[in-house]
């Protein structure tokens, strides 16, 4: 058996501007907008991943707490250079650490993101599942 992350789940304070920023940062593609429970909730796709939006700010934030989610990419510097032009303000420059080179990019709605490129040929073989 073979398990995955199916979505993570993100209380969007202003939701608009959340699905705005995950489209254009990381062509996020919505695929479910509907209303549940009285409030409006988004599916967004980034490559295989998802993320679900809740039309609503976080009733209680140590219980809604993400400290960050994490997507892949196989053009870090290109990405970077992308959420620069986008206006995102970054506290430090892309980590590099050997095989993985990383760098946090602060979201909407106080969410942060690990944004990483993985070599997969530098990996050593017991870590190489982590990243497929």
């Amino acid at each position: 058996m073979r398990n995955h992350i199916h979505h993570v789940h993100i209380f969007a304070e202003n939701l608009d501007k959340s699905l705005d920023f995950y489209k254009k940062a990381f062509d996020g593609k919505v695929v479910l907008d509907l209303n549940v429970a009285g409030a409006r909730n988004v599916f967004m796709k980034i490559g295989t991943g998802r993320l679900h939006f809740y039309d609503q700010a976080p009733k209680n934030a140590l219980r809604g707490s993400i400290h960050h989610f994490g997507i892949q990419t196989d053009n870090l510097d290109q990405g970077y250079q992308k959420l620069v032009s986008l206006g995102v303000q970054f506290n430090k420059g892309i980590t590099e650490l050997g095989y993985m080179k990383y760098i946090m990019v602060p979201a909407p709605d106080a969410v942060l993101i690990e944004y990483f490129e993985v070599d997969k040929s530098q990996v050593p073989p017991d870590l190489l599942d982590y990243f497929e």
